[in-house]
């Protein structure tokens, strides 16, 4: 089977009317003067048929002028659902923008705190379950109660509690958890008043696009706190367990440890990605990465049907050590199979034991990140063509992916 990586996460982790719009003028007569007898001149005329020309003219052009400076607005409202999560909201980058405190309003309900508890024994010999960790996460189900988060949040737990923005605190049962994906759904039974994000679609997000991160850094005492940024950059990726097999999103909006499992929304409304890494290097900041909502969504989903994920695979070992003798050695880079299982997709199509696969179908293979990455676009049955190195030659094979389960 393939290796798994540990993630090395830090997660202990304005409306009156406008007074500049339409400026309503009184003019005023000082003094009433004896209307003579006499018929004007035609000079008073001629001024007077222009100036009721120029006021006429002038106010066509105010009420044409308006709805371009002040437009109305033609969107629906933000709103949060009740509605499947499997239905990703489409849209596009000139639609609406909300002010950020309208986005945590609607959003903000459907954010809610997990805790992780795990048996640990006090003083006097007895073991309790303590909170052993915290994250966040948030509601794609209203109706039934579907929670997803980072599987690194509940991981190890012994029972697992949800807080809502309401003040309940309610027992979450884990429904399914993937740590190839670093992804988990809870289900609550008490429904009551839930509300549902909306989702958006990852893939049409942009760099420098306005986002919100909405999260629980520290815990429950800092509940539901909203930070703001840019998207830094897309198709980023980290050698991290989980989180290997995604083009993650890279965002400045500040994520910190609790923030894990919580959302990243665009100025839409939409959630667009799972906030779930901060990069905690020494004299780095700004610098957090959400898994891609859309990219999530196929193994949110078959969790909830099934309570398990199933992956495409090879079913081989791979060592990244490899990748230091080659730079050194001025060898190919690549994914370098340290073991085949017998009978496997990659036993089938002749892979052995030291074989460097450089390609799966037309993706580059640097280390064992890109092998994942790439076998992850696939579906298990699909055939892929193998490109590799044995011996200093470069050769290919066709192989039936297999499949790997999270359980």
């Amino acid at each position: 089977m393939e290796e798994e990586f540990r993630s090395t996460l830090n997660d202990n982790y304005s409306s009156s009317h406008n007074t500049n719009a339409v400026k309503e003028i009184e003019i005023l007569s000082a003094v009433q003067q004896p209307i003579p007898h006499h018929k004007p001149k035609r000079k008073v005329v001629a001024y007077a048929s222009l100036c009721l020309i120029s006021a006429v003219i002038g106010g066509l052009t105010t009420v044409a002028t308006v709805p371009y400076i002040y437009p109305a607005n033609t969107s629906s409202p933000l709103q949060t659902t009740n509605s499947s999560f499997t239905q990703v909201a489409n849209y596009t980058a000139d639609e609406t923008i909300y002010p950020v405190a309208q986005i945590a309003k609607n959003v903000g309900p459907a954010v809610v705190g997990v805790s992780n508890l795990q048996s640990s024994r006090g003083f006097s010999g007895t073991s309790n379950l303590q909170v052993a960790g915290s994250g966040s996460g948030f509601i794609i189900d209203a109706e039934k109660g579907y929670i997803t988060t980072n599987n690194h949040v509940i991981e190890g737990a012994q029972k697992i509690t949800v807080s809502l923005s309401d003040g309940r605190t309610l027992d979450a049962k884990l429904i399914g958890a993937d740590p190839r994906t670093d992804l988990a759904v809870l289900q609550i039974s008490d429904t009551t008043n839930l509300t549902a994000v909306a989702l958006g679609d990852s893939s049409k997000v942009e760099v420098g696009e306005s986002v919100v991160a909405i999260g629980n850094p520290g815990g429950d005492e800092f509940a539901r706190s909203v930070t703001t940024g840019v998207i830094s950059a897309t198709n980023r990726t980290l050698n991290l367990q989980g989180v290997a097999s995604y083009n993650l999103i890279q965002t400045d909006a500040a994520i910190n440890p609790g923030n894990s499992g919580g959302p990243l929304v665009n100025y839409q409304g939409l959630v667009i990605g799972i906030n779930s890494v901060k990069y905690a290097e020494t004299g780095f900041e700004g610098m957090g990465f959400a898994i891609p909502i859309s990219d999530a969504l196929p193994t949110i989903e078959q969790l909830i049907a099934s309570g398990v994920a199933k992956h495409p695979a090879l079913l081989v070992n791979t060592d990244d050590q490899y990748n230091t003798y080659a730079k050194t050695n001025n060898k190919p880079q690549g994914a370098y199979i340290s073991g085949v299982t017998q009978n496997g997709p990659a036993a089938k199509a002749g892979i052995q034991q030291g074989d460097v696969i450089t390609k799966i179908n037309d993706g580059q293979i640097q280390n064992s990140s890109d092998l994942i990455r790439e076998l992850y676009k696939n579906k298990v049955g699909d055939k892929v063509t193998i490109t590799y190195i044995r011996n200093g030659q470069t050769k290919q094979a066709e192989a039936i992916l297999g499949e790997l389960s999270s359980t």
